[in-house]
């Protein structure tokens, strides 16, 4: 599966970048915000969902927050939205990667 995304105009030397770096991209693809972005190229991304309970036959909203790698090219800050795609781990918690940046705060 390709990804049809717009190539950042920045170029960087991150090896764990999906454009200008070795990281192959695959599995699911989601939509957030950037909650925090405290840490040196990696962002917390929250995603809100709906999720269904059969037993009162409603949605509930719920919320997960999924640690993403933000290369120096997209550097995404808090309050952006953005693109996250899945990949292999780079480290014990992070296993997605920052890929585009839809709109600024």
């Amino acid at each position: 599966m390709t990804l049809t995304l717009k190539k950042p105009k920045k170029s960087c030397d991150d090896r764990n970048c999906p454009f200008h770096g070795s990281l192959p991209i695959r599995g699911r693809i989601f939509e957030g915000l950037v909650a925090s972005a405290k840490m040196d190229k990696t962002v917390i991304v929250k995603r809100d969902y709906l999720h269904y309970v059969p037993k009162f036959m409603r949605y509930e909203r719920r919320q997960s927050r999924i640690p993403s790698h933000n290369p120096p090219c997209i550097n995404a800050t808090e309050g952006d939205r953005v693109v996250i795609a899945e990949c292999r781990p780079l480290s014990k918690t992070v296993s997605f990667v920052v890929v585009e940046k839809l709109e600024e705060k």
